[in-house]
């Protein structure tokens, strides 16, 4: 069997990202290659010519990844990862990457090239000057009032899928308590 006829079997048919069927295309996820169903998407016209050519892409079309980025396929976890993280300052990306399971190994794949590509002057770093990336995991390590609440998030907490500032290399994003606040890198350290 074809790996195109893997994926539709697997798609059913459609596009694995947004259920559409007009011009089914297999995506190869890189830096792998086609030869594998393991390694693809099957994708329609509009998801490839996005994923392919950055200049098109329309942020509402991406809504879909809220049901798409739960598949079982590491494939389509990835491309559902990369996407939500280009379009992060939209809002919505980010409450989706913050709900988005998705394990080591296949974060990691999500990550290749990604941490390569350039993104300005900003580095970040943790107390112990270990570089932060966007999607680490960091624990705080002072308890820290929060601005404009009541709340004080505490000492070892865990805040797992951080976001980056990416005009102030002291600013980072993050969950605590189901509240997304800005945290000053001084006092986080990395896991």
């Amino acid at each position: 069997m074809s790996v195109e006829q893997d994926l539709r079997d697997r798609g059913s048919d459609s596009c694995e990202l947004c259920g559409g069927k007009a011009g089914l295309t297999v995506y190869a996820v890189a830096p792998r290659d086609n030869s594998s169903a393991d390694n693809c998407v099957m994708t329609c016209e509009t998801c490839h010519d996005q994923l392919t050519d950055p200049e098109k892409v329309e942020a509402n079309h991406w809504r879909c990844l809220n049901d798409s980025m739960w598949a079982e396929a590491n494939a389509i976890k990835v491309v559902a990862w990369r996407m939500l993280t280009n379009l992060k300052g939209e809002g919505w990306p980010a409450d989706l990457l913050d709900m988005m399971y998705i394990d080591e190994e296949t974060t990691a794949w999500a990550k290749e090239g990604f941490e390569d590509a350039p993104v300005g002057d900003v580095i970040h770093r943790d107390s112990n000057g270990v570089v932060l990336a966007v999607g680490d995991s960091v624990v705080l390590i002072k308890d820290l009032p929060v601005k404009g609440s009541s709340m004080i998030a505490k000492r070892g907490t865990p805040v797992r899928n951080i976001r980056l500032d990416q005009d102030n290399e002291t600013f980072i994003e993050g969950k605590v308590d189901g509240q997304t606040i800005v945290i000053i890198t001084e006092y986080v350290k990395k896991t």
